[in-house]
């Protein structure tokens, strides 16, 4: 990162700076919108559209050389987001890939809480199917809570005897709500977007009373097996470090090929600043790759 941008994404990062007090729900919704959003990229034509009974996003790119696609999971901590907050991310990695994408708009908390966003991913994630999607030919993604909710609707779809998909690539996983990570304690001073009590809030109205150490809501502390090639991406500078690095060991622990990748001096979700900083530019080509390059590839059968 050359101090030109580093100079430039701090003061991009500080333009929110993070407060004593907590807005309402609205203004939380409203201040995401207003710091996150970027259209998607030119060239990717979007058009509004439903699955599994949710609003979504589908983002075309020009150039779509094979039968590819990619189902997007936002982030927002289960409370905020949106495929529209998401367009420009997920319109980016779509048309490095080279695939269609659908981004969902699945049930936010505190309306609709926990398991709500993973009935949502499981029933996008359905329909694809019984539509004549093949399996080898549909990839995942995510970022943050999206991160950890693309793993949980893995394991829904795993419990339902669904065949996996090619690959997925998570963005700075949430994937404890229990906040265990010691990263979520060491990385908060590093950290520019998040505290400890940030992430307490959302697990809140996202879990409530609930357990927040249930698998399909920190997949952290779930059986990962049969799951397919997964890429963990993360950047050093947040409190969900740990939750990235835990959650590749978990994997790999269970058999799953995956790749963590760790970016020194980088924060929560960096992805989101393409072209603006050379390494988020180059994760999103990583990312790619990693997701054609496991399209076609044969699965062993689902695990019950």
């Amino acid at each position: 990162m050359s101090q030109q941008q580093r100079d430039a994404l701090d003061a991009m990062l500080r333009s929110a700076p993070r407060s004593e007090t907590r807005p309402s729900l609205e203004k939380q919704r409203s201040g995401f919108t207003a710091a996150v959003t970027r259209p998607a990229p030119e060239g990717v034509v979007t058009r509004s559209t439903v699955l599994g009974g949710q609003p979504t996003l589908e983002l075309e790119p020009a150039e779509v050389p094979g039968r590819g696609r990619l189902l997007y999971l936002h982030g927002g901590g289960y409370v905020v987001g949106s495929p529209d907050t998401h367009a420009g991310l997920v319109g980016e990695l779509a048309r490095r890939a080279g695939l269609r994408a659908l981004s969902v708009g699945y049930r936010l908390a505190p309306e609709h809480p926990f398991p709500a966003a993973v009935d949502d991913g499981l029933a996008a994630y359905r329909e694809l199917l019984a539509a004549g999607t093949d399996p080898r030919d549909l990839v995942m993604a995510g970022d943050s809570a999206g991160g950890g909710l693309s793993i949980a609707t893995l394991l829904l779809a795993r419990e339902a005897g669904l065949p996996q998909p090619a690959a997925v690539v998570v963005f700075s996983p949430w994937a404890d709500l229990t906040l265990a990570g010691g990263s979520i304690r060491s990385k908060e001073g590093a950290d520019p977007i998040f505290t400890q009590a940030d992430l307490r809030a959302y697990a809140d109205l996202y879990v409530g009373a609930g357990d927040r150490a249930h698998p399909l809501a920190s997949p952290v502390f779930a059986d990962l097996t049969g799951l397919p090639p997964l890429l963990v991406q993360v950047g050093a500078n947040e409190v969900l470090l740990d939750d990235a690095v835990r959650l590749a060991g978990r994997a790999g622990a269970d058999g799953v090929e995956v790749t963590l990748e760790v970016g020194p001096g980088l924060p929560h979700v960096f992805q989101h600043h393409y072209e603006r900083l050379d390494e988020a530019s180059a994760a999103l080509d990583r990312a790619a790759r990693f997701l054609t390059a496991h399209l076609g590839a044969d699965h062993p059968e689902p695990v019950h």
